[in-house]
C-alpha cells in the first residue's frame, strides 16, 4: 500500500510541501507551488493502507488512533498542507468531484433527520461534560459564530458584539416582545434578550445537559420570570411569537426538513413579527459533509447552499428581508478556540482521554481551514411575513448597536 499512498502524494500535493516519514524509517518529501509545509509520521502499515484507501475518513482516525502524528508542528498545519491542495485545481480533481458526486447522492440519506434521530444526533456532541466547553468557549459558552467588528476583540468582546447584531436586527424596540429561541444552547442569547432587551425568551433544545444548564442560570440570574427553557423538537412547536431566533442549529436541521423549518417559523411567527436565521453555509453549491465529521462530531449534519435555503422560505410563504454574510469572523471564532483548547488541554485530558483530545484538536483545526481556504461561511438571513415589519433601510441596524455600545438603550 505504500507504493499506492506514494503515488496519491505525488499527483495531490502541487502547492507547498508534504514529508512523510514512513514506518521503516525512510523519508519522501512531495512538493509543488510554494505553499504551507508540514511532516508527518506513520507508524504502522495499517495507517498507510487506511490513508490510500479512504483518506476522507483516515486521515482524522489515524490522528486520533496515534497512528499518524504531525511532527514537530500542530496538526493545523499538516491540515493545511492538504486542504490547500485539496482546493487547488490540478490536485486529481476528477477524483474528489467523483466522491463528491457520491456524498451528494447519498446525502439525503444521511441527514434523515426525525424528531428521535434528530434528538440522537444533538445527544451526541451537545450532552458531553459540560465543563468541556468552559475550558474553550467564551463565558457565556456562545458555541456558535462570533462577530469582529474591529477584527482584534478578544472572544468574549466578539460574543458579545455577536448577540448585540443579532438583537438589533430582531428590532427589540418595545418591551415584553415574545421571542422563540430555536436551538438556545446553554441559554446566553435568551438571558441577554431578556436582561438588556426586556423581552420575554422561550428557548428550546434537544440537549438534556444544555436544557439543565439554561434553566440553573435562569434561576441564578433571577430571569426564570422572563425566560424558561423547554426540552423540545422545533417541530412542536405551535404557539405565536413576535420574533424568532436560531443561532448554529439550522445545520442540525438536513436538507429534507427545511420546508418544516420555515414552515414552523412562519407557524409561531406574529403577523408583524421578525425572525433571524444565523447557520453556517457554503457559497459555492450544494455539497456534503465530511465523512470524518459527520461520523465523530456532527452526525447528520450539514452547511447549506444558500441556493437551498432560499426555496423552502418561498414556499413556505416568507419575505426576505435582509441577508448578510460573514466570511472569516468564524475562522476568527475557530482561531480563538483552538488555543483555548490547547491551553487547557492538560485539563481536557484530565475529563476524557488523550485519543478525545487530538479528535478535537483535529475538529477545531480543521474547522477554521474550511473557512480560510475552502468555501465556508456563516450567513445570517431576516425573515418577516410582513414586508413592512422592518425599516425600509438597514441603518437601523448600525443605529442601535452604536446606541447600546454608548450605553444609550435601543432607539425607538
Amino acid at each position: 500500500m505504500r507504493v499506492l499512498l506514494d503515488q496519491i502524494l505525488k499527483r495531490f500535493i502541487v502547492l507547498g510541501r508534504l514529508t512523510v516519514r514512513w514506518p521503516d524509517g525512510s523519508n519522501s518529501t512531495y512538493g509543488g507551488t510554494p505553499g504551507p509545509e508540514a511532516v508527518i509520521e506513520l507508524r504502522d502499515a495499517r495507517t498507510v493502507a487506511r490513508l490510500a484507501l479512504n483518506p476522507a475518513l483516515a486521515v482524522g482516525e489515524a490522528y486520533m488512533d496515534g497512528g499518524l502524528v504531525a511532527v514537530d508542528r500542530p496538526i493545523y498545519d499538516v491540515l493545511d498542507v492538504l486542504i490547500a491542495n485539496l482546493m487547488a485545481e490540478k490536485s486529481g480533481q476528477a477524483i474528489v468531484k467523483l466522491r463528491d458526486a457520491v456524498r451528494l447522492v447519498t446525502r439525503r440519506f444521511a441527514q434523515f433527520n426525525p424528531a428521535g434521530r434528530a434528538q440522537r444526533n444533538v445527544a451526541h456532541h451537545y450532552d458531553l461534560n459540560g465543563r468541556l466547553y468552559s475550558l474553550f468557549l467564551d463565558r457565556d459558552r456562545q458555541y456558535s459564530c462570533a462577530y469582529f467588528p474591529r477584527g482584534d476583540e478578544t472572544i468574549d468582546e466578539a460574543q458579545i458584539a455577536k448577540k448585540r447584531h443579532i438583537a438589533a436586527k430582531l428590532l427589540l424596540n418595545r418591551p415584553d416582545l415574545s421571542v422563540l429561541d430555536i436551538g438556545c444552547g446553554w441559554g446566553g442569547l435568551a438571558l441577554t434578550l431578556a436582561r438588556d432587551y426586556g423581552a420575554r425568551v422561550t428557548g428550546i433544545t434537544l440537549s438534556t445537559e444544555q436544557h439543565a444548564e439554561a434553566q440553573a442560570r435562569a434561576q441564578a440570574e433571577g430571569l426564570a420570570d422572563r425566560v424558561s427553557f423547554e426540552l423540545m423538537d422545533y417541530r412542536s412547536m405551535h404557539r405565536r411569537f413576535d420574533r424568532i431566533v436560531s443561532v448554529g442549529m439550522f445545520e442540525h436541521v438536513g436538507v429534507g426538513y427545511y420546508r418544516h423549518f420555515f414552515e414552523t417559523v412562519k407557524r409561531c411567527l406574529a403577523p408583524d413579527g421578525i425572525a433571524l436565521l444565523h447557520a453556517i453555509g457554503r457559497n459555492d453549491r450544494p455539497g456534503s459533509t465530511n465523512a470524518w465529521i459527520a461520523k465523530y462530531i456532527f452526525p447528520g449534519g450539514y452547511c447549506p447552499a444558500l441556493s437551498e435555503v432560499f426555496p423552502p422560505i418561498e414556499k413556505a410563504g416568507l419575505i426576505t428581508t435582509d441577508v448578510e454574510i460573514l466570511r472569516l469572523h468564524y475562522a476568527e471564532t475557530l482561531r480563538h478556540w483552538r488555543r483555548r483548547f490547547a491551553a487547557n488541554r492538560d485539563a481536557i485530558a484530565g475529563i476524557y482521554d488523550e485519543r478525545f483530545c487530538r479528535m478535537f484538536e483535529f475538529y477545531l483545526a480543521g474547522a477554521e481551514l474550511s473557512f480560510r481556504r475552502e468555501h465556508m461561511m456563516v450567513f445570517q438571513v431576516q425573515l418577516a411575513r410582513d414586508q413592512t415589519a422592518v425599516p425600509l433601510t438597514r441603518d437601523y441596524v448600525t443605529d442601535t448597536e452604536r446606541a447600546r455600545v454608548a450605553g444609550r438603550g435601543v432607539p425607538a
